[in-house]
């Protein structure tokens, strides 16, 4: 299956950079380029984008409204959103992964690691695992200035398995599915299985809101180790 992938950025220098890197590249399709937030989000629907990177700073809209946009649309829930910034200490990222952003990376990425980011956020896993996004994540989710995660229903917490709370506590320290399958001594599709299971009981699109309504809602807190 090929990944639809809409370019997002006000340079275009620097979605000719993204194109060069991805068209081309094994089941990756370069299907439209935006240079505003409200183009983003138009072609987003006509071009049935699967993947979009979306940068922060864009005139009229910029990307942080436009993944709200893209995110509140129902017909576009299978669109994951990479924000990619010069600016990775931003208040705005966060915001941007509460508005459900699947990740960010910085400007400076390696064209191959790019590409593997494409490829992870179009399987519906998130960009989560790296100390810049935890550490962001432990800054600036307790701060009032910042708008709220849109609240889910928490009763729902009390459908949560053991096993289940158990899973969304190490997803929110940023273990990937393999990682938390050696941990638990359970096969990786198993760990899947969970988190895909505690994403539908909690009503969010993916592990990065996981780990967002984690932090928001004290189930792990700022700074907090790994249990044992």
């Amino acid at each position: 299956m090929t990944i639809r992938v809409l370019l997002a950025d006000d340079q275009a220098l620097i979605r000719a950079g993204y194109k060069l890197i991805l068209d081309g590249k094994p089941g990756i399709d370069v299907v439209g380029e935006a240079c505003n937030g409200a183009e983003a989000v138009h072609l987003a629907r006509s071009t049935r984008a699967d993947v979009v990177l979306m940068d922060i700073r864009m005139p009229e809209i910029d990307g942080l409204e436009a993944t709200r946009r893209i995110v509140a649309d129902e017909d576009l829930d299978g669109v994951r959103i990479l924000v990619l910034t010069t600016f990775e200490n931003d208040d705005n990222v966060v915001r941007a992964l509460r508005a459900g952003a699947s990740g960010f990376l910085g400007k400076n990425v390696e064209p191959e690691d790019l590409v593997h980011a494409v490829r992870t956020v179009a399987a519906g896993e998130s960009l989560l695992s790296a100390a810049a996004t935890r550490s962001l994540i432990s800054r600036f989710l307790s701060r009032p200035e910042l708008e709220p995660l849109p609240e889910p229903d928490l009763s729902r917490l009390a459908a949560l398995t053991d096993r289940e709370r158990e899973i969304l506590v190490l997803v929110a320290h940023g273990l990937s599915n393999e990682e938390i399958a050696e941990r638990l001594h359970l096969s990786p599709l198993t760990a899947k299985t969970h988190v895909n299971r505690a994403m539908t009981k909690l009503g969010v699109r993916d592990r990065a809101q996981l780990v967002v309504l984690a932090y928001q809602h004290g189930i792990v807190r700022p700074g907090e180790k790994l249990p044992d």
